[in-house]
């Protein structure tokens, strides 16, 4: 048996301990090998996740910078343009999925103080507005005042007819200036400008409708039972109210129709009632108008429209200040109805009709032989009164008797029931025997005011005595509508 040498041997032990040492280090190299490959795995998706977050936030950024753009070029002036104009909507977010988000909440409150700042702005440059309309008013007011002053003045004093008729023009004209300016300055939280005792509520109407273009459409029905007035703080913001609300009536309806106003008396206050024949109101405008008339916030001018109106707004002021009410809705008649509430406590009282009469321009109450007369006249204008015989005062003869003719027999001028006769008819007179039977008088001289008082005085005590002793006679419809 051949023996292996020991050298071979070695060589044979160090090749098999080389070959351990080799697989050893190439499991190891294996092992790092992979361990490359899952770092460099992770490396690879981290980077993907890097550069995927870079996309997104790139992204927002610019959503971000696109809502900021449409803030400014459209939410915003959709908010300016919604602050004068309610009913324009303000466009929401240009992406929904900043909704509820940071951005969201920075960007209303963006709005919000620009809707504060702007608010406030126009609260500062209305108020501005205002105050020096207020001022102007007033001035222009009082000027007014005294125009029509020195107007009635020389109606007392001059007794040309011609002269009076133009003077009563002025004087007219002078009081649609006034109205408009007393609105407007109204609307400017002025006061009303005038201080008047209590008044007849018939009487307060028919000044109020006075002062109107068009006052002889005005038919007032006096439904009171009593006799009602308006307490003196509050007779001329409630004429004010009315004057506007016939203005209105009057000028939405054409021409020809009448508007009527009834005085009706509840058990807690009185009412006056408008009715109008005209095109009425759409349901957006009555609602607009009852903003207006119920509202509690401040008004500003822009809010009147272009043009302005002031009738509704100058209402509503007064409401707010004095207590009473008004309400606007359609008319059963197809215009619109104006409804206007005062009650009892603490803008009505009674008076006293023995010391205190009513005046002969307003219609008497519907009561136990009364007749309604809606007799309207402008301001300053005298109604003609005919004659009616006191106790004191013996009754004239006819023009017939008193010129020697015999009287022709009419049979209206026959007394109904005792009561007073009816006017009669005459046949005409030519102006030359008018001439010649008319007596010379001299030039007239002018009346001094305690002479016009006077006058004045004895007027109101023979109308009183002639509504007296019509109350005795059985009711009669009315002669006709002024």
């Amino acid at each position: 048996m051949t023996s292996i040498p020991e050298a071979l041997l070695w060589c044979l032990s160090a090749g098999t301990a080389a070959a351990v040492v080799l697989a050893a280090l190439s499991i190891r190299a294996s092992g790092q090998r992979k361990a490359l490959r899952g770092r460099l795995t992770a490396a690879e998706e981290q980077n993907s996740a890097t550069l995927h977050s870079n996309t997104e936030l790139s992204a927002r950024l610019r959503a971000t910078e696109a809502e900021i753009r449409h803030l400014a070029g459209t939410r915003l002036p959709d908010l300016t343009l919604a602050l004068a104009h309610p009913h324009v909507p303000v466009r929401g977010l240009l992406d929904s999925r900043f909704t509820g988000s940071e951005t969201d909440q920075a960007l209303n409150a963006v709005l919000e103080q620009v809707s504060e700042a702007i608010t406030k702005e126009r609260a500062r440059v209305d108020a501005a507005a205002q105050s020096t309309l207020r001022g102007a008013t007033t001035t222009i007011q009082a000027l007014l005042y005294r125009l029509q002053t020195a107007l009635q003045e020389m109606q007392h004093r001059y007794d040309d007819p011609n002269v009076a008729q133009d003077l009563l023009n002025a004087d007219f004209l002078n009081e649609q200036a006034l109205r408009r300016i007393q609105a407007t300055g109204v609307v400017c939280g002025a006061w009303p400008g005038l201080t008047r005792e209590d008044s007849y509520l018939a009487e307060l109407v028919v000044g109020a409708a006075s002062r109107l273009r068009g006052y002889e459409r005005v038919q007032v029905s006096n439904q009171l039972r009593d006799p009602v007035a308006v307490v003196a703080r509050a007779v001329e913001p409630i004429a004010i109210t009315v004057t506007e609300l016939l203005a209105n009536a009057l000028h939405h309806s054409h021409r020809e129709l009448p508007v009527t106003v009834t005085l009706q008396q509840g058990n807690r206050g009185a009412s006056v009632i408008i009715d109008d024949y005209g095109v009425g109101m759409h349901e957006d405008e009555v609602k607009a108008a009852m903003e207006l008339l119920a509202s509690d916030t401040d008004l500003l001018l822009t809010q009147l429209g272009d043009p302005p109106r002031s009738g509704f707004a100058a209402a509503g002021q007064l409401v707010r200040q004095y207590g009473f009410g008004v309400h606007i809705e359609s008319s059963p008649y197809g215009g619109v109805r104006a409804v206007v509430y005062i009650p009892g406590d603490p803008l009505l009282t009674l008076l006293d009709e023995s010391t205190q009469p009513m005046s002969v321009m307003a219609p008497l109450p519907h009561r136990s032989g009364a007749s309604d007369r809606p007799a309207v006249l402008p301001t300053g204008a005298a109604a003609p009164v005919p004659h009616t015989p006191t106790p004191h005062t013996p009754a004239p003869a006819a023009p017939e008797q008193a010129s020697g003719m015999p009287a022709q027999s009419d049979p209206a001028a026959a007394p109904a029931d005792g009561g007073l006769p009816r006017r009669r008819r005459r046949t005409p007179v030519p102006e030359q025997d008018q001439e010649q039977s008319l007596p010379r008088t001299d030039p007239v001289r002018e009346r001094s005011p305690e002479e016009a008082a006077s006058r004045w005085a004895a007027l109101q005590q023979g109308t009183e005595s002639g509504r007296a002793a019509a109350h005795t006679e059985p009711p009669r419809s009315p002669e006709g509508n002024a």
